[in-house]
């Protein structure tokens, strides 16, 4: 049996962490090469993206892509990790209150290009140990803040529970967000503390949850179906595309450059990204084989293509 070879869309359940469902689905695939385009904490749900195989050396194209939570937000108290599952902070402050108003207020302060502190607990490496391994050891921790883009920050809905005030909200935000984060610093403009009690990534880029197949926990089923996503029809929607013909697909198959030609088409309009889908030289092209196969990514380089990501003849898809 051939090794797999594709992009599988997760949608995690809570109280699982996503190392364990990598793990899980290299069990139940029989492969090693698992990779991801980013975790979720455990208390969270939703939209995991999983490559697989080749599938791998396609996630660094993922990575940097726009990403969308469904999320409630606890006001009248901090916790240590900024979200339900750490220790309070201070004394309760009644937030039952707030007005809109002065809610929305503070959101648009929020929005935008903002320079964010991370969650103490995050996996930002500080002197080459994660932040949240420091603090949990007792240690002081001081992280940098950081430029992130929240485009954004919508409130649906609002409920009190005693003193608290719950506010459920819609983010989309750029790659490298802490919604935590988020939680922790609209608590604190607003003087009341408050902290992450729920959160869903629905979406990230044109990749959505709802497609998203959940894994079972271990002694939950092995005969789960696992559905893979072609590395081309993947490709497609995150990058622009160039056809080429199968004397094209052998060229790059032998790392070798080809003509520019015809003008790749463009990527999908609306799509926000990081940095790691461009280059100074120019844009990133995935080049499609008869097939709709992915052959390879190249970047333009004077009157030619360049491949830097060759997938091999019986990995494509």
């Amino acid at each position: 049996m051939s090794a797999p070879h594709g992009i599988l869309l997760v949608d995690k359940a809570p109280d699982r962490t996503s190392h364990d469902v990598v793990a899980r689905v290299r069990w139940l695939l029989g492969t090693k090469k698992v990779g991801h385009a980013g975790t979720l904490d455990p208390m969270a749900t939703g939209l995991l993206i999983l490559g697989i195989g080749q599938g791998t050396r396609l996630l660094t194209h993922l990575v940097g892509l726009d990403k969308t939570y469904e999320a409630t937000i606890r006001l009248g108290r901090a916790t240590t990790t900024d979200d339900r599952e750490g220790e309070e902070l201070g004394e309760v402050v009644d937030a039952s209150g707030l007005e809109d108003a002065a809610i929305a207020e503070r959101l648009t302060s929020l929005c935008g290009d903002i320079e964010q502190v991370p969650s103490t607990v995050s996996a930002i490496k500080v002197d080459g140990r994660r932040a949240y391994a420091r603090a949990r050891a007792g240690e002081d921790v001081e992280l940098a803040a950081r430029p992130v883009r929240i485009s954004r920050f919508e409130l649906t809905a609002r409920r009190t529970d005693g003193p608290y005030l719950d506010l459920d909200a819609v983010i989309t935000c750029s790659s490298g967000t802490y919604v935590r984060a988020l939680a922790r610093d609209l608590g604190a403009a607003l003087g009341v503390g408050g902290h992450l009690t729920a959160l869903r990534r629905t979406s990230i880029g044109p990749f959505a949850a709802a497609d998203g197949t959940p894994v079972p926990a271990r002694g939950e089923g092995d005969d789960v179906e696992l559905p893979l996503h072609g590395l081309g029809d993947s490709a497609a929607r995150v990058l622009a595309t160039l056809d080429v013909d199968e004397q094209g697909a052998r060229d790059l198959a032998d790392g070798r450059r080809i003509s520019r030609g015809a003008e790749p088409l463009p990527a999908p309009a609306g799509l926000r990204t990081g940095p790691r889908t461009g280059s100074e030289e120019g844009e990133l092209v995935a080049a499609l084989g008869p097939d709709g196969v992915l052959c390879a990514v190249l970047r333009p380089r004077g009157e030619h293509w360049q491949p830097v990501l060759v997938v091999p003849a019986d990995a494509r898809s």
